[in-house]
């Protein structure tokens, strides 16, 4: 699983830098200035989502997950925060569950992704099935979890 993090951690910088350099003229969700929204929404992160999901579809886990915020937050890689950054990333053998500040910068994202990667957007969150072993995720578990996770989001509101 040591691959998996590494790729997805390499993967996610790679993406943050894309993502960071977007023209700002040309993306709405990218401010001039480095900023982040001063206060996260309480209730589910992609944290909870990811127990959440497992238990929707009856497992104990989605596969070994794992805190790879760094990957996709300036800010939690120690650097200058960032209008696009994720509040926070969780990946699993099954799944990546993205949690931004607003929908608006998760739509950013998804739009921004490889068009050969399935990247699906559910309110502020994404779920991504980049790596290697969720490259085997069915197509069938993966529209299961998007609705899951789509219930989580409307019994959050």
């Amino acid at each position: 699983m040591l691959t998996r993090t590494t790729a997805a951690a390499v993967t996610g910088a790679a993406l943050l830098l894309a993502l960071v350099a977007c023209d700002p003229a040309a993306e709405p969700t990218t401010e001039s200035k480095p900023s982040v929204p001063s206060s996260q929404p309480a209730g589910l992160t992609a944290k909870t989502a990811e127990a959440g999901l497992a238990d929707a579809t009856g497992v104990k886990t989605l596969g070994d997950p794992k805190d790879n915020t760094a990957g996709c937050s300036q800010k939690a890689a120690g650097e200058e925060p960032h209008a696009n950054d994720c509040s926070q990333l969780i990946t699993t053998d099954t799944v990546s569950i993205y949690e931004f500040g607003t929908p608006k910068v998760a739509a950013h994202w998804v739009k921004e992704m490889p068009k050969d990667a399935d990247w699906r957007q559910v309110g502020r969150f994404a779920l991504a099935f980049g790596a290697r072993d969720q490259a085997l995720t069915s197509d069938e578990r993966r529209d299961e979890l998007e609705q899951a996770l789509g219930d989580l989001v409307a019994k959050d509101q």
